[in-house]
């Protein structure tokens, strides 16, 4: 519960991201940057599938492939670093029946579309105080869209297949980067100082350090690794 309660708090400060992984920044006059590798070693636990996906002949998959994705973001924002980025939209996509991206880091006004890429039907909801819904159920080639307009962490699943789960991590700068298939990192426009920077994976806040940029322009290196 502490951990949880640490990431509301630090969610309240935010970032942008879009579907199929995270959105480049707006211009802005810092240009240093924290870049790095996150490299998940823990054991994340296999999903267990409802019989129903065998009895529909459809791929019996145990991980999301995008599970051991890390969101790797400051702590709070770089003073003067605020930027008005209008309206965005981001995707998660239902697929194989798992949630895909398994977490999708966006920003307070950020609308996310659900499509159902699936031959079976999907029902996502979501009972979080941050953004509770129930999109009902629908077919595939099918999408349905919820704007999310607070910062927190929501929790989303399917209503039909429990075994389905993914989270949404809503906030409000965009000082983040989701890692890509290398659980390589980059977090651009930053000035000279020193940061917290923050590790999330599956669920929780992993690790928090200090991370100093030198400079104007600057790169700082740092790696970090989830056991």
């Amino acid at each position: 519960m502490r951990a949880f309660r640490a990431v509301l708090a630090i969610l309240a400060w935010g970032f942008v991201t879009t579907a199929v992984g995270q959105q480049a920044p707006a211009a802005s006059r810092f240009t240093g940057s924290i870049r790095g590798r996150v490299d998940v070693q823990r054991e994340l636990g296999a999903v267990e599938p409802a019989p129903r996906v065998a009895d529909l002949g459809l791929p019996l998959r145990r991980e999301s492939p995008t599970r051991r994705q890390s969101v790797v973001y400051l702590e709070t924002a770089p003073q003067g670093a605020f930027e008005d980025r209008g309206a965005t939209r981001a995707t998660m996509g239902q697929k194989d029946e798992a949630f895909q991206p398994y977490v999708l880091p966006i920003a307070v006004g950020t609308v996310v579309d659900f499509p159902n890429q699936d031959r079976t039907y999907h029902n996502v909801f979501s009972l979080s105080r941050v953004k509770s819904f129930d999109l009902g159920r629908y077919a595939r080639g099918q999408s349905k869209s919820v704007l999310f307009d607070r910062p927190g962490v929501v929790r989303v699943f399917c209503d039909i297949h429990s075994h389905m789960g993914a989270y949404i991590l809503v906030f409000a700068h965009h000082f983040f980067a989701a890692t890509d298939a290398d659980g390589r990192y980059d977090i651009e426009g930053l000035p000279e100082g020193t940061y917290e920077v923050s590790v999330w994976t599956d669920g929780r806040v992993r690790e928090t350090r200090a991370v100093r940029v030198p400079e104007a322009g600057a790169v700082a290196e740092a790696d970090f690794v989830v056991r």
